[in-house]
């Protein structure tokens, strides 16, 4: 008995590990999730360009990219891209009426197996000088 167990278990372990090397979809993968600016003067303007690829199986289509803040603005692709591209999401961010840690956090939604991405915008305002 404690052997048919054993089987089971056994089975059930290569089954799971099958199924996921055999998941298909679209799979949105980012090459970095977060950029730090370090400290910038208020008023400051910085973007950066996230890079991602699409590792999955079928098309990826971002739906849509949401911003937690006026001060911060993307621009995404609005064609699907293929398995296996690559495409950019470019981030800008205005540090105009902002002051110490700020953490843009932008989410990325999609139709990947995994529907919401985050990045993030890492910096330390400081005062303009007088």
């Amino acid at each position: 008995m404690k052997k048919l167990a054993l089987f089971m278990v056994m089975a059930l372990v290569v089954f799971a590990a099958q199924a996921q090397e055999q998941q298909t979809g679209p799979v949105l993968t980012l090459k970095e999730k977060s950029i730090d600016f370090g400290d910038l003067t208020q008023g400051d303007k910085v973007e950066h360009t996230f890079v991602f690829q699409n590792t999955g199986t079928a098309p990826l289509i971002i739906s849509n990219v949401a911003v937690t803040c006026g001060c911060t603005a993307t621009q995404w692709p609005k064609e699907p891209i293929a398995p296996g591209k690559s495409s950019e999401l470019k981030i800008s961010f205005n540090s105009a009426g902002k002051m110490g840690k700020q953490n843009s956090v932008v989410r990325i939604y999609s139709n990947a197996s995994e529907p919401i991405e985050k990045v993030s915008l890492i910096s330390n305002v400081l005062p303009k000088g007088k």
